[in-house]
């Protein structure tokens, strides 16, 4: 039986493929704490860990009308992104998928009732949320990705997370799961954001999205995962990504509002534009993830 050893709110933030010069030059000549922090990670937690497979939830990759997962055998390319080709410019790609994994994920979902598709399909595009957290944690692990559905809410995100769970016990895998995304997400507009470019939490968009943010990692750090649940609706008008489905699936996966695994910090909070970022880190307890 397989289990999932870790579980991440990992930040895929565009500034972390930025070379390290021009990160120090945005953030008033310091580095920022996201890079070290993915290091940290590699070295410290995934090493240790030895997984078979990362499954990557991309808050970049949006579906309507169900959610997806990579089914390929592999994955090889080139990328830039089309949303800013001067810090994510020709970053190249190549790893092994889990498609047996992703296939059976994607079975389990349609029996729990919420629309599911794994695709094969040579021409479905990457996008950074993914490729950014493979360049900097990825080393002989296969890779899952999976859509955040626009239409989706917390209890499809919650149920298609039970589904990835569901999968990785019924093969014999030992899987990591990352919530690939930030917290509050409201940019600032353009003619702002040269103001706003630098790490300090003080350039998050609104004092009130900051304490929002704020909160719920104290929350995280406590392993009180049933309270962020439970005050999704107090959290949406602070504008989460992707409706914090990346969090909710991954939660999903590792039991869901009953799960007690205190979050361990592998970075800084810090701003992008606006928007809040970090590395939480989750444990499986020894007990397990619901205790």
């Amino acid at each position: 039986m397989g289990e999932i050893v870790g579980a991440g709110l990992i930040s895929h933030a565009p500034t972390i493929m930025f070379d390290e010069a021009t990160r120090k030059e945005l953030n008033d000549g310091k580095e920022i704490s996201l890079v070290p922090g993915l290091i940290r990670l590699r070295s410290e937690v995934f090493d240790r860990l030895e997984a078979d497979t990362i499954v990557i939830i991309d808050s970049h990759w949006e579906t309507t009308v169900e959610h997806v997962l990579r089914a390929h055998e592999h994955q090889s390319g080139i990328f830039t992104s089309s949303e800013l080709p001067r810090g994510m410019a020709q970053i190249e790609y190549d790893y092994p998928g889990d498609p047996e994994l992703a296939k059976l994920a994607a079975k389990v979902g349609e029996e729990m009732g919420t629309p599911t598709h794994a695709s094969e399909d040579p021409y479905l595009p990457v996008y950074y949320a993914t490729v950014n957290l493979v360049h900097y944690l990825r080393k002989d692990e296969k890779i899952v990705s999976i859509s955040l559905v626009q239409t989706g809410e917390t209890d499809d995100f919650m149920t298609m997370g039970e589904a990835i769970g569901e999968a990785v016990r019924r093969l014999d895998r030992r899987a990591i799961v990352l919530a690939s995304g930030g917290l509050s997400h409201t940019f600032w507009p353009l003619k702002e954001l040269p103001k706003h470019e630098a790490s300090d939490p003080v350039h998050i968009f609104t004092p009130e999205a900051r304490a929002a943010d704020e909160q719920r990692l104290e929350w995280m750090k406590k392993g009180d995962h049933a309270r962020i649940v439970d005050t999704m609706e107090d959290y949406f008008p602070h504008n989460p990504e992707g409706d914090f489905g990346h969090y909710l699936m991954m939660l999903g996966a590792i039991g869901g509002r009953d799960c007690i695994a205190p979050g361990e910090m592998f970075s800084d909070y810090e701003n992008a534009t606006g928007t809040g970022q970090v590395h939480v880190w989750f444990e499986r307890p020894a007990g397990g993830w619901t205790g």
